[in-house]
């Protein structure tokens, strides 16, 4: 045997040995493919949204008044008071008794009148609104605690990630899966 093949047979023995080393230690110790989901956490936001909210009430308000001198109640007063006043006595007594009973129905009138007045009231429905906030709590992610191999780590995800995460070259793979045509 020559030289050159001899050392060629060694080399090749050697590359041999070595290329079916490595294979071995990979047989024996495979990279994972999936890491271990060891805990699960929703990362949550909380959103207040404005919203209206009108309600129809009913509102007591006084009347107009129509006559705010009390015309009305004072001539009808001073001629009912007039009028009894009148009925009593004789002579000039019985016309100081109609003018003092004219004067008292006057006022009398005119005071009857005023609480009629303040006592009048007329009802409407008036819509009132007011601003109201609702909360909305609104999953924006995970956070994944998982095991790989040994080592435990911790990593935030878009998605649930289920039991397990894949794992590719050592590295994980994040992205949501993609659904699978029908």
């Amino acid at each position: 045997m020559n030289k050159s093949m001899l050392i060629g047979a060694i080399a090749g023995g050697i590359g041999v040995t070595a290329i079916a080393g490595v294979a071995g230690y990979k047989a024996l110790n495979p990279e994972p493919e999936f890491a271990e989901v060891l805990a699960v956490k929703p990362v949550t936001e909380t959103t207040k949204t404005p919203r209206e909210v009108c309600n129809d009430m009913v509102v007591n308000e006084q009347a107009p008044v129509k006559d705010p001198n009390r015309i009305a109640g004072t001539a009808i007063g001073a001629v009912a008071g007039g009028l009894i006043g009148n009925q009593i006595g004789k002579g000039d007594g019985r016309t100081v008794a109609t003018v003092a009973g004219a004067a008292a129905g006057g006022y009398a009138g005119n005071q009857v009148q005023k609480n009629m007045q303040a006592n009048d009231t007329v009802s409407r429905t008036e819509t009132r609104c007011k601003t109201v906030y609702e909360s909305h709590a609104k999953t924006v992610g995970y956070e994944v605690r998982y095991r790989l191999g040994a080592k435990e780590g911790q990593v935030r995800m878009d998605h649930q990630p289920g039991s397990r995460i894949p794992v590719k070259d050592g590295q994980l793979q994040l992205d949501a899966p993609t659904a699978s045509p029908s």
